[in-house]
C-alpha cells in the first residue's frame, strides 16, 4: 500500500508539473504574440516622409521636403518595447536667385515605445523621444540690433517628447479601421540651461502641448499573385496635428493663438499599386514656424505632394 501510495503521489506530481509547464509555455507564447501585435501598431504610427511643395508662406518655395528615415533598432516579440532612430531632415528650396536651400532643419532623434495593456484592439501605450534640432550654421543667432539673423544665424535646441497613445481598431468585412489619439508634452533642454542657442531665450517656445489624431482605413483587395487570396492594404488616412506653446514667448499673451498655435491637417490616399507611398494634400497654420531660424514667421499654408514610410504598409488581420 505504501508503494502504491508513493507511486500515485509521484504520478500526480508529474501531471501537475506537466500542466504547469504547459500553462507557462502558453502564457509565454501569448506574451510574445501581444508584443508582436503592438510592434505592428507602433510601426503604423511612425512619422512618414513628405515630398512636394507648400504655398502661403512669407518666403515662396519651389520644393519642400520632410525626409524621415525610420531605422527600427528593436522590434522583437521577445521584448515589450520598441526602439526607432529617426534622422529627420526638413528642406525648403526657396524661389529666389539661384534657388537656394539655405539652412535645412536637421532633427535626428531616438524614440522608445512601450505598452501599458494587452488589448491590440484598444491599445494603450507611451512613447518617449529625444531630438536635436539645428540648422548646421555657426553664425551669430542675433544681429547687433537684437533681431534674429535669418541669413546666417545659428539655430540649436534639444528637446524631449512624452506622449500617451490610445489606438482603437475595428475589423469589418472589407475594411480595417484604426483610430489613434496621442497627447503629451514637448520639453526643451533649455529649461535647465542646456543645449540651445542663447539668443532664442524668451523668443522660442520651450514648453509645448502636443496632440495628434489619426484615422486610417485599410481596404480588402484580391492578392496580385493569388486571386483567391484576400489581403488588406492601406487605402486612405486623415491626420490632425496640434501644438500650443505654454511658456513665455516674447510678450505674447497665453491666449494669443496667432503666435502660439500650430495646427495641420493632412489627407493621404493610396492607390492599389502603391507600396508604402501615398498621395497627400493638406494645410494648416503656423504660429511659430518649425523651420529652424525662421521660427518668428506666422502664416497659413497649403501643401500638396507625396508621402512615404513604414507606416504605409499592408495591414494584417
Amino acid at each position: 500500500m505504501n508503494k502504491f501510495t508513493h507511486a500515485f503521489c509521484l504520478l500526480a506530481l508529474c501531471l501537475i508539473a506537466v500542466k504547469a509547464s504547459a500553462q507557462t509555455d502558453t502564457a509565454y507564447r501569448q506574451k510574445r504574440i501581444i508584443n508582436q501585435e503592438f510592434n505592428q501598431i507602433y510601426t503604423q504610427n511612425l512619422k512618414a516622409s513628405i515630398f512636394g511643395n507648400e504655398y502661403g508662406g512669407p518666403n515662396k518655395t519651389l520644393l519642400t521636403s520632410d525626409l524621415v528615415g525610420n531605422f527600427v533598432l528593436i522590434n522583437t516579440p521577445k521584448l515589450p518595447f520598441f526602439v526607432v532612430a529617426t534622422p529627420e531632415i526638413s528642406i525648403r528650396l526657396f524661389a529666389a536667385h539661384g534657388s537656394p536651400v539655405k539652412s535645412p532643419s536637421y532633427m535626428p532623434g531616438l524614440a522608445v515605445y512601450f505598452r501599458v495593456n494587452d488589448n491590440m484592439y484598444h491599445a494603450k501605450f507611451f512613447s518617449v523621444a529625444y531630438n536635436h534640432h539645428s540648422n548646421g550654421i555657426e553664425g551669430p543667432t542675433a544681429n547687433p540690433n537684437g533681431t534674429i539673423n535669418v541669413d546666417s544665424g545659428k539655430f540649436t535646441t534639444n528637446f524631449y517628447t512624452l506622449l500617451y497613445h490610445a489606438d482603437n481598431r475595428t475589423d469589418k468585412e472589407n475594411l480595417i479601421i484604426n483610430n489613434n489619439f496621442a497627447g503629451g508634452l514637448e520639453l526643451h533642454a533649455a529649461l535647465i540651461g542646456l543645449g540651445y542657442a542663447h539668443a532664442l531665450e524668451g523668443k522660442y517656445g520651450w514648453v509645448r502641448a502636443k496632440g495628434t489624431w489619426q484615422y486610417s482605413l485599410a481596404k480588402k483587395y484580391n492578392d496580385a499573385v493569388d486571386p483567391d487570396k484576400k489581403v488588406f492594404n492601406d487605402w486612405m488616412r486623415v491626420q490632425l496635428d496640434l501644438q500650443y506653446i505654454l511658456d513665455k514667448d516674447n510678450d505674447y499673451n497665453f491666449t494669443d493663438a496667432k503666435k502660439r498655435l500650430n495646427v495641420g491637417l493632412k489627407y493621404y490616399y493610396q492607390l492599389p499599386f502603391m507600396q508604402n507611398t501615398a498621395c497627400m494634400i493638406g494645410g494648416g497654420y503656423r504660429g511659430q514656424d518649425e523651420y529652424n531660424i525662421y521660427f518668428q514667421d506666422s502664416y497659413a499654408y497649403f501643401m500638396v505632394g507625396i508621402s512615404a514610410g513604414l507606416s504605409f504598409g499592408t495591414k494584417s488581420r
